[in-house]
């Protein structure tokens, strides 16, 4: 998984807001999520859902992390801060947020603030925003309509909303099978909470997405979250890509790729490719001293030490070896000559 991918969410502060008696938490959860265990054959992709409350002031905020599925998040009381992508909001009472896998986000500014808070993250088979989206089996939304939710989602950028009243009303109930998930049928009922909620959610996508953005939709913004995957997720870039497979994974031809590819970052495809693996390598040889060079050329998706080494010393001007050895040198020493 490459372990700059994904900074998964690790409940730590607020599993231990949980043992202060500071918070009060009801959730049912599959992995390393808080709450009651459900069974991993149980509504495959529900990853965890729940609420919780705070009514005193708070010290403690959530980490910055990605979550692996659609995060939705509704405040009904109280307020707090919400920051996403490196933008920081200011949540309400009403508000609903939207985060897919591939955001880096987290609830706090710095502290959680008072309210009572309920979520849902569901995974739809993805972590990075060129990948198609797979619902589980139970979601029964009409193909059109869940086609339409799925567009939506996946092109639009806002991440705060409006929740309106049958919204709220779901939500409820969601929390009430959390709260009573032992109880005979409780699968049953969160399974048909959860479609109310889908629904409810297009309703108001529809309603308060009052213009597309077309270029998120065009080639342009396709190839453009391509290539910031390879840049940002050191696993991304080292698949064995050609330049076929990276026109195709952007549903486009080779000479289109190209063309978009060097006016978003006046390079090709592969070269740019080249430049993303060493700027992942050349991090890795900062974060892992007892990690051979081979073992980071290899992981970076070079085919052999001999040829990384040749790219790594055209690029900074100095070997793998000095490069770590010049570790405490400022980055911008290290980077003087770099074409």
């Amino acid at each position: 998984m490459g372990e700059d991918r994904l900074e998964i969410d690790t409940c730590a502060p607020q599993l231990k807001a949980m043992r202060e008696g500071k918070i009060q938490l009801h959730a049912i959860s599959k992995g390393y999520y808080p709450g009651k265990r459900m069974d991993l054959n149980t509504l495959p992709g529900l990853t965890n859902v729940g609420c919780w409350s705070c009514r005193g002031v708070q010290d403690w905020g959530l980490d910055a992390h990605r979550n692996e599925g659609l995060e939705l998040v509704f405040l009904e009381t109280g307020g707090m801060g919400f920051t996403v992508d490196g933008k920081t909001h200011v949540l309400h009472a009403g508000h609903l947020t939207l985060t897919r896998p591939w955001q880096l986000h987290k609830l706090g500014d710095p502290h959680i603030g008072r309210g009572r808070l309920y979520w849902l993250i569901l995974d739809v088979g993805v972590r990075r925003p060129n990948q198609e989206w797979i619902w589980p089996s139970w979601v029964i939304l009409s193909p059109r309509d869940l086609a339409e939710l799925t567009k939506k989602l996946r092109h639009g950028e806002q991440s705060v909303w409006v929740a309106n009243r049958h919204m709220r009303l779901v939500f409820r109930d969601l929390a009430d099978c959390v709260t009573h998930w032992k109880e005979p049928r409780m699968t049953s009922r969160l399974a048909v909470a959860i479609n109310r909620l889908l629904v409810e959610l297009l309703e108001v996508l529809v309603a308060q997405q009052h213009e597309e953005s077309a270029e998120l939709i065009t080639r342009r913004r396709t190839v453009e979250l391509f290539l910031k995957d390879l840049a940002e997720n050191p696993s991304s870039s080292a698949e064995p890509w050609v330049f076929d497979s990276m026109a195709k994974q952007c549903g486009m031809g080779i000479t289109t790729m190209a063309k978009l590819c060097r006016e978003l970052v006046n390079s090709g495809p592969m070269a740019y490719l080249n430049h993303c693996r060493l700027e992942h390598a050349a991090s890795a040889l900062r974060k892992n001293p007892g990690c051979s060079v081979t073992e980071i050329a290899l992981q970076a998706g070079f085919n052999s030490s001999q040829y990384f080494a040749t790219q790594f010393r055209r690029h900074y001007q100095m070997t793998p070896v000095q490069y770590r050895s010049a570790g405490k040198v400022p980055l911008d020493c290290l980077h003087r000559g770099k074409g």
